[in-house]
């Protein structure tokens, strides 16, 4: 090392050291949360395949300094002419060949990664990294043998044909083989040796993208033999039919799959990432798995949306509090107007807004933008075509600084205590793996079964008692404490259950439970998923249907108000601290059930509303008028002693322009 690079090296590790988190004031009595050292969003930074340079690398870390993020995530991506005619054709950009690049994962790479990072952590920045190039995960070490497979068909193997490595292609690997996970994380984690020393940050995996026409045709050697040790019976002539007819062996097939795919990837993602010094923070979207234990998994569980309907993250969030995971963060405004690239450079901040509420209440207190592209300095013309433009010259530039400064500040508040929770929701996991494929409308390249759990509400009757979903995994975990089901950060005082099949093995936990106090609303007699079905299995539902504190009437059962009634209920999300303080997140209208896409100008509003709801908390119960302006959510703090106030988290956006959908252009 030169004496130069010394003495930059220990200049950007003093500055880090003396580095404070910016704007006290919002987070005097909030400690920090242990992964980031501000609520500010970050913002997911795309890296195209071309020479990175220092001066480049400071030049955008600072303007997003500057503009009131916390950081980035670098995200690896082809080099620009990969596209090449695509750019010319929609907007005239022409990009050559860049033979300075720096090769994936060289010394060369990992010398630019690893000065970026030292010069985020003396700006004060949080600097995450995407583990591995793009997504899904795929290197160019991966044999066929161990990249991803479907049953029928050994031609098959999905490369990756947008990495930073192209026109080399990498393989995607088997998810389902915890030996072609250490294949492709050997490379990467010798190139971030270096980059990993400082402060600890976070790796990162994105959503499920194995391109598949079925699911349920994923296959690995062995999966046969261990399928029918576990079931008692032989998978292959269902395969040889296909699944889709047989809904009680695909149930059996999932649940066998589910076992393979976390401790073929997921486990040891996470492992891998605290071996390397490193927080791991993952999506399990769209994973052929019993997501909510997933999520349990990584250090920061994480949503998505707009490719995602907000709702979702209600999923995620209750995942994080039932595990003690203090964040729950989002992958957000990702074409939110559709995909791809619509409205690009034409984003309005009030929609973004809108957006950020839905998130905000349904229990998201992180957020990471989709996103920035690398633009060296001078210029502001690099695009990605699959985000919201995030960077110089772009729609939303002057009202960033506002917009961040909102996000943080609401995302510090749902970042105190805990999630308040009162009533627990059994997830209807069984009923979607029963159900197998989405029907046409609701699929697209990256949604297909009903598993994933994208379009899943809780109850309208349970609505004003913040419920959380459940599954049966943390029923098992959960334990029983003076008739509350106590489990990770949550306590509840009942468990509602409305589904069409239950496990015999979550029944019987239930009745267990039940028999120790907990209150149960059965609003209906589940039946059994799966081929082989249990002898005791309407024995035990009867058994548990014969108790006394077991019943389809929930206004019966509950004994107490709810957290917030009224006659129309907003979205919200509550945090209660130590002290008892509660934090109630009240969202704007425009954010109620927001499906995707949004079209431009959604957020549009011209009058407020006031509304009158009854909050019942620590003890008391109060009527409290609420005034929602165009574009505003309402924060109350609620006391110990039950006294509310307003606090103000008033942020208010341009009015937006309403447009009509943009036609799709862009074919990749």
């Amino acid at each position: 090392m030169s004496i130069l690079r010394i003495f930059i090296y220990f200049t950007f590790l003093v500055q880090g050291l003396l580095a404070q988190p910016p704007d006290p004031a919002i987070h005097r009595d909030v400690p920090p949360n242990p992964f980031y050292r501000s609520a500010k969003p970050m913002v997911r930074w795309f890296w195209f395949a071309t020479r990175i340079r220092e001066a480049d690398v400071r030049h955008q870390l600072d303007w997003l300094k500057d503009n009131h993020f916390g950081g980035a995530e670098i995200a690896w991506l082809y080099p620009l002419h990969r596209y090449q005619f695509w750019y010319a054709r929609d907007f005239n950009r022409h990009y050559p060949v860049d033979t300075s690049a720096q090769k994936w994962l060289s010394a060369d790479w990992t010398g630019i990664v690893a000065y970026t990072k030292r010069y985020a952590d003396s700006i004060g920045m949080a600097c995450d990294f995407t583990f591995g190039s793009a997504w899904p995960v795929a290197e160019l070490n991966i044999p066929k043998s161990c990249g991803t497979q479907i049953y029928g068909d050994s031609s098959f193997s999905q490369l990756l044909t947008f990495s930073w490595a192209w026109p080399e292609n990498m393989r995607v690997i088997n998810h389902m083989d915890a030996k072609a996970f250490a294949l492709f994380a050997k490379p990467y984690e010798a190139a971030l040796k270096q980059v990993l020393k400082g402060p600890k940050t976070v790796l990162f995996t994105d959503s499920w993208e194995i391109k598949l026409n079925q699911t349920n045709k994923l296959w690995t050697p062995g999966f046969d033999k261990t399928f029918k040790r576990q079931f008692a019976y032989d998978i292959i002539p269902y395969m040889e039919r296909g699944l889709d007819s047989f809904p009680d062996v695909r149930y059996d097939y999932m649940l066998h799959l589910d076992d393979y795919v976390t401790t073929g990837f997921y486990k040891p993602y996470v492992e891998k990432c605290k071996e390397m010094g490193a927080w791991s923070r993952v999506q399990c979207l769209g994973a052929p798995a019993d997501i909510m234990t997933t999520y349990a998994l990584p250090d920061i569980p994480e949503t998505e949306a707009m490719l995602n309907n907000p709702n979702y993250a209600r999923i995620v969030s209750s995942a994080a509090c039932l595990s003690s995971k203090p964040l729950t963060s989002s992958e957000s405004f990702t074409c939110m107007y559709g995909f791809p690239n619509t409205y690009l450079r034409k984003e309005q901040t009030a929609d973004l807004k809108m957006v950020a509420d839905a998130l905000f209440a349904n229990g998201v207190n992180h957020h990471v933008y989709i996103g920035m592209p690398f633009n060296p300095k001078g210029s502001d013309t690099i695009d990605f075509f699959a985000t919201c433009y995030i960077g110089p010259g772009g729609s939303l530039t002057e009202e960033l600084p506002k917009l961040n400064t909102y996000v943080e500040k609401v995302s510090s508040y749902l970042q105190r205590g805990r999630t308040y929770t009162d009533v627990a929701v059994y997830i209807p996991y069984e009923d979607a793996v029963m159900k197998g494929p989405y029907p046409p409308e609701r699929q697209r390249v990256w949604v297909w079964g009903e598993y994933e759990m994208r379009y899943v509400y809780t109850p309208e009757e349970v609505a004003g008692y913040h419920p959380l979903w459940i599954n049966r995994h943390f029923l098992e975990e959960a334990k029983l404490d003076k008739g509350r089901l106590v489990v990770g950060d949550a306590s509840f005082s009942l468990l509602y259950v409305d589904v069409e099949y239950m496990d015999v093995r979550a029944l019987k936990r239930v009745l267990q439970l039940a028999k120790k106090g907990l209150r149960v609303c059965l609003k209906r007699n589940p039946v059994q998923p799966g081929k082989n079905k249990s002898a005791k299995y309407a024995s035990t539902l009867g058994k548990l249907t014969a108790l006394n504190n077991v019943s389809s009437d929930f206004a019966k059962l509950i004994g107490h108000p709810a957290l917030i009634s009224g006659d129309r209920l907003p979205e919200y999300w509550c945090r209660t601290t130590k002290d008892g303080t509660k934090y109630l997140f009240l969202a704007q209208w425009p954010s109620h059930h927001l499906q995707y896409p949004v079209y431009s100008g959604q957020s549009f509003a011209t009058e407020g509303r006031t509304m009158e709801f009854a909050v019942h908390a620590n003890g008391t119960t109060k009527q409290t008028f609420v005034r929602f302006d165009p574009y505003q959510s309402v924060l109350l703090e609620i006391s110990p002693a039950g006294e509310i106030r307003t606090i103000d988290i008033s942020f208010y956006p341009k009015p937006p322009v309403v447009r009509p959908r943009e036609s799709q252009r862009m074919h990749f």
